[in-house]
């Protein structure tokens, strides 16, 4: 019988990450509680929640509107970084691993000058499998939780519940190539059979365009239909796991692309509102009536107002002040700079 890892307690695999270090898994294995301290002793508080693009505005969404009642902190400075070098070059377009490193270190260093973080948030798949990698994991200066983790154990436990059923993992091509979902899945117990990766190419692009625009759509489509071209030949449960921030903003796209190829009921599971659990679990009892919330957004690069048109709308059904903060975004040219040589 094949086993399956529990679902930890407060922060096992999120703060704690892994119990056995591998070169390129996330670096919070002994990451301390320094948050939980921060809580507890300081009025208020500052959250960096950070994404290679803007999908991580749905963390801050959710933790904007969830932090108020909680009342673990006075007040909560939430700051979104946009860890972007160009708005013309991703980190999937860089191709040497050491690059990657080096420009998502330089943006972290930044958020620890400008904010002097009690907590980063790293809400994107494809920084996080290296985050371990870069110098401010080895100098371990402030708490810095990867989504990645999170995002392996929601599929464990769905998983446990539906026996049978397989995994497809969703991801940007960086995060697919890393292959860092289903090394952690196998290692766990689950049959590498019943994991399949599916890289997603260009669909943040479209998704920051228009959620639910034709583009979208479409693009979803094909990739779910990629994905089944993958699956064992006897049908059974599946459960599709959006391991990218900007996924879930595509809401049913994904259950109804696989429904139109004969496959209903697919569990859609998305870590995104894990990282709020995360804040008000390490955040610990309330201590006042209520947490007063700020938020802003931060870019290196511009942000253009069809993007902001189109996510805004979707974050103002969550948090109308993570909307409008998108909406009074700060642009920061000179945020951290990086000299790279793409010919290589």
């Amino acid at each position: 019988m094949t086993r399956f890892r529990p679902l930890t307690a407060p922060l096992a695999l999120a703060a704690v990450l892994l119990a056995t270090p591998a070169p390129d898994v996330l670096a919070q294995q002994a990451a301390p509680t320094r948050f939980a301290t921060a809580a507890a002793q300081k009025s208020e508080v500052t959250i960096v929640v950070t994404d290679s693009g803007l999908g991580g505005l749905s963390v801050v969404a959710d933790l904007a509107a969830r932090l108020p009642e909680s009342g673990i902190v006075g007040k909560a400075r939430i700051v979104f970084v946009n860890a972007l070098l160009d708005d013309a070059i991703g980190y999937n377009d860089i191709p040497q691993l050491a690059d990657k490193v080096r420009v998502f270190d330089a943006a972290l260093s930044a958020m620890e000058s400008r904010y002097q973080p009690d907590l980063i948030l790293i809400a994107c798949n494809t920084l996080s499998v290296f985050y371990d990698r870069t110098e401010h994991a080895k100098r371990g200066a402030t708490q810095a939780v990867s989504i990645v983790p999170m995002g392996v154990e929601l599929i464990e436990k769905t998983l446990a519940e539906s026996p049978g059923a397989t995994t497809v993992v969703f991801g940007t091509q960086g995060t697919i190539d890393a292959g860092t979902h289903k090394r952690l899945l196998v290692e766990g117990g689950v049959p590498e059979a019943r994991v399949v990766g599916q890289a997603c190419p260009r669909l943040t692009g479209a998704i920051e365009r228009d959620a639910q625009g034709a583009e979208t759509a479409e693009r979803v489509q094909a990739f779910v239909e990629q994905a089944v071209s993958k699956l064992p030949a006897t049908k059974g449960p599946l459960v599709a796991s959006l391991n990218c921030t900007h996924f879930g903003y595509a809401g049913e796209l994904w259950a109804k692309s696989f429904e139109r190829l004969g496959y209903p009921g697919v569990r859609v599971v998305d870590p995104n509102p894990l990282m709020t659990d995360l804040v008000l679990r390490e955040g610990g009892p309330r201590r006042h009536p209520r947490t007063e919330v700020s938020v802003e957004v931060v870019s290196k690069t511009p942000i253009p107002a069809d993007v902001q048109a189109s996510l805004g709308g979707l974050l103002r059904r969550t948090s109308p002040a993570a909307a409008d903060a998108l909406q009074a975004y700060t642009r920061v040219p000179d945020l951290f700079h990086v000299e790279l040589d793409l010919k290589r």
